[in-house]
């Protein structure tokens, strides 16, 4: 059984399971002695890529959202499938959008929901870019590939326009830690 803070699960079944997730529902017991049922999202977490060209100009995706039936403007990203995050991110940037990375870097690991789930993201930066790789969509995956300037996708995180939290999030470290190598 495992004690974190003082939180003691007694128990752990699973409610629901797919390829993405599982439904978890824990018996615990508070540091304070009162038992509960605690019921969360298990994931075993994803990668956002910030796919940048030599000239400041950022590989991104508008794809639609089935959950908030929307379509937005996000950074490439997907599942780990069991992959470090640099291999992952690799190989979504290329099924993705067709691009491949000469340099890719991780930047930074976030948890985006943690009262509800263990899911965490890595955030990699994917400089020296190739567009010779061979796009493999998932069905679900209705992407146009877009080229916008790395300042403005700053700045349109900045004023809440890039909707997709992890999106915005790593856009700005990407922000803050690229430099043009001419």
């Amino acid at each position: 059984m495992r004690d974190a803070g003082g939180w003691r699960r007694r128990a752990s079944r699973t409610l629901f399971e797919s390829p993405w997730l599982r439904l978890r529902q824990d018996d615990v017991t508070l540091p304070g002695g009162e038992d509960i049922t605690y019921s969360f999202i298990d994931h075993g977490g994803y990668v956002v890529v910030v796919p940048i060209l030599e000239d400041g100009r950022v590989v991104m995706e508008r794809i639609h959202r089935y959950t908030v039936g929307r379509t937005l403007l996000e950074c490439p990203s997907g599942g780990l499938d069991g992959e470090d995050a640099v291999t992952a991110a690799r190989r979504e940037l290329e099924e993705e959008t067709g691009y491949r990375a000469a340099t890719v870097d991780s930047i930074g690991a976030f948890y985006g929901s943690t009262g509800i789930s263990n899911e965490r993201f890595d955030v990699c930066l994917a400089r020296d870019l190739s567009a010779d790789g061979t796009i493999q969509r998932e069905a679900t995956e209705q992407i146009e590939v877009e080229l916008h300037p790395l300042a403005e996708l700053k700045e349109r995180a900045l004023r809440g326009e890039i909707e997709d939290g992890p999106s915005a999030l790593a856009l700005l470290l990407a922000a803050d830690r690229w430099r043009p190598t001419r």
